[in-house]
């Protein structure tokens, strides 16, 4: 590799070879190429494409003398090919080599891979088909232009047509920096296609049928993320941060919402966010929530959006200035007016109708994210975090079911208590362990949340909810390893509470419950959040 080019000499782009599966675009990029004097190099269905269109090509059966040959299969898989792209300009035994082969020298390749994932994913499709996706000339080009990056440029992704045909229409060729991108993107793609072939394969028996997963996660995980945004910075001013979406994750996801208006997503917005859209998206009906530092401190149920969002951000007004809100639902005028009469951060909804837009429009500051889907949005993949050199990796917490609820207690919860220990048992999952929410009619009323003892964690919500606590229901996340967190409770007011159970102190705050009259569910289980 020469030292010039290294640092950036431009190399010409005057041979293209183009042989894609997604053919998204190809056509005006393979003519802009045609324009600037580039001899067009390419296969099967790519070349019937290109020359319908009155693009003048050569196909590679042309150039290699050998006709493509098992139903497709062989195709690129040739010397005269391989040299073109693989031979290193500035090394005179290459150019030797290729003169007398008569191999064309490439200087661009152009290459997206047959859709395995995308076809493994499909229902009722055979072994067979799923196998006919695994590309091998493509890879293998792709692979061989990346590695020859100081002579060639390679592109894999449709969105890089335009910038790369741009410096070929105005410089002639692609230079060092660029090609060096390009080759970056090309490993990334084939790791990701080998990693996807891998795992899907590893899944099957002996008689190539899905076998039961001995473990739902790989031995290696590959990772790949598109990056949506540099971020201005991190947690804190001193942090670097970029923001990246997956890229083939479910929609609608919040890498995918767009923003109508307002000002930069910083780092801790797009947390709140996520906190506050999962949080709204575990309540049945028209639904708000508002979020402050990744806590629900407001969350209710309403008649409409403007209700909800009334009745959460009554739950906490202090807390809820300055906060993140989500809705589950569109968002109207009457809901946006509630919205602009304090000062709030962001909200998220599924939708905004016009006439809410144009009151948001009054707030220019406020960062208005519009999802594009409502209760239907799920998160895909697992649950990832970081530790010191290493990655924790877990299914999401998404199951809120209560279909198997015990009343330990004499007295049993009233048919509004019952509403209300599910609507609070759902919104615990969402707050810092240890996790304390106090409900009534629907709406959050208290919240403790993060602190070292569950007992301090029931002070604070009963702290939070001053009097509203009188006949309010209580959901804690994990069970109570000591009577006082029903003690503390029962003085506050709560008539009712939902817990998972399984402390070896169980009968001391059943005991504790039945002293008090205050009604006890148990669910079987835990939802801690770290």
């Amino acid at each position: 590799m020469s030292s010039e080019n290294r640092e950036g000499t431009r190399v010409p782009v005057r041979r293209a070879l183009i042989s894609v599966y997604d053919k998204e675009g190809i056509v005006d990029f393979a003519r802009g190429l045609a324009d600037a004097g580039v001899e067009i190099l390419s296969t099967g269905g790519t070349g019937r494409l290109l020359r319908d269109a009155g693009i003048e090509i050569r196909r590679i059966a042309e150039v290699t003398g050998f006709p493509e040959m098992l139903d497709g299969r062989v195709k690129t898989l040739h010397p005269l090919i391989h040299a073109g792209i693989l031979a290193v300009r500035g090394n005179p035994r290459h150019l030797e080599d290729v003169e007398r082969s008569g191999a064309p020298l490439i200087d661009l390749v152009v290459v997206n891979l047959y859709p395995f994932e995308q076809t493994a994913r499909m229902e009722n499709i055979g072994l067979q088909e799923i196998v006919e996706m695994i590309d091998i000339g493509g890879p293998t080009m792709v692979r061989a232009a990346a590695k020859n990056f100081d002579s060639v440029g390679v592109v894999v992704d449709p969105r890089d047509y335009g910038p790369v045909l741009g410096e070929v229409l105005e410089h002639g060729g692609l230079d060092g920096p660029r090609r060096m991108e390009l080759a970056c993107k090309a490993f990334r793609h084939t790791a990701a296609y080998d990693a996807a072939i891998f795992a899907y394969l590893s899944q099957l028996g002996p008689d190539g049928t899905m076998r039961p997963a001995e473990s739902p996660f790989p031995q290696k995980l590959a990772l790949e993320f598109q990056k949506v945004q540099e971020l201005r910075y991190g947690e804190n001013p001193h942090q670097r941060a970029a923001f990246y979406g997956e890229l083939h994750g479910n929609q609608p996801t919040l890498a995918g919402a767009v923003k109508l208006q307002g000002k930069e997503l910083s780092f801790n917005n797009l947390l709140d966010l996520d906190a506050a859209l999962g949080a709204v998206l575990s309540i049945d009906g028209c639904g708000a929530v508002v979020v402050k530092h990744l806590n629900p401190c407001g969350a209710a149920r309403g008649e409409n959006p403007a209700d909800a969002f009334r009745r959460a951000r009554e739950g906490d007004p202090v807390s809820a200035f300055g906060g993140i809100v989500a809705f589950n639902a569109p968002v109207d005028e009457a809901a946006a007016v509630e919205l602009t009469s304090m000062f709030l951060e962001a909200v998220i909804a599924p939708d905004f109708t016009p006439a809410a837009r144009e009151v948001l429009a009054r707030k220019r500051k406020l960062r208005v994210m519009q999802l594009g889907g409502g209760a239907e949005a799920a998160r895909g993949g697992f649950d990832l975090r970081r530790v010191w050199g290493g990655i924790l990796v877990q299914d999401w917490d998404t199951d809120d079911t209560l279909d198997e609820l015990t009343v330990p207690t004499r007295r049993k919860p009233t048919d509004d208590e019952l509403r209300d220990l599910r609507f609070g048992w759902k919104l615990c999952r969402h707050v810092k362990s240890n996790a304390i929410v106090f409900a009534r009619d629907e709406m959050l009323v208290g919240v403790g949340a993060g602190q070292m003892s569950r007992v301090d964690s029931v002070r604070l919500a009963a702290s939070k909810a001053g009097e509203r606590s009188r006949g309010a229901v209580m959901a804690s996340d994990a069970f109570f390893p000591f009577r006082d967190g029903l003690d503390a409770a029962a003085e506050a007011g709560v008539t009712a509470v939902i817990q998972p159970g399984g402390s070896i102190r169980d009968e001391e705050v059943i005991a504790a419950a039945d002293e008090h009259g205050v009604a006890m569910v148990f669910t079987g289980r835990r939802h801690f959040k770290h």
